[in-house]
């Protein structure tokens, strides 16, 4: 009889212990797809913002560049659009490139919690 106790409880200890480690594998998941998925929200803010602000600076150039053609200044005309293409696409660029630098954060540390969770289900 105390055998039959030893075993029953000792089976009911293995149960529960893995029962605990798939928790914490898909717990350590949905940590990682959370922090992926805010690193990449965040990410498209900071792009989405940096392109509003180019194109506001580009369109305040174009009307610049209107006004001095309208007074006969064509070379200059030339030069503030030039100009306001160039802000805009720097800060486009910009925002590309946070942007891709947080998803890569993200993607990393998704994947760092997945082996993790993978790593503790292992033993």
């Amino acid at each position: 009889m105390k055998k039959i106790i030893m075993l029953t409880s000792t089976l009911v200890a293995l149960a529960s212990s893995f029962s605990a480690l798939a928790d914490r594998d898909h717990r350590l998941d949905q940590r990682g797809d959370r922090i992926e998925n805010r690193l990449d929200q965040r990410g498209d803010r900071i792009e989405d913002r940096l392109d509003r602000r180019g194109d506001r600076i580009e369109h305040r150039h174009d009307k610049r560049a209107d006004k001095a053609r309208t007074h006969g200044h064509d070379k200059r005309a030339e030069h503030l659009e030039r100009k306001g293409d160039r802000i805009d696409q720097r800060l486009d660029e910009r925002g590309d490139r946070i942007d891709d630098r947080l998803d890569r954060k993200g993607e990393r540390i998704n994947h760092r919690l997945d082996r993790r969770g993978a790593h503790h289900a292992k033993k």
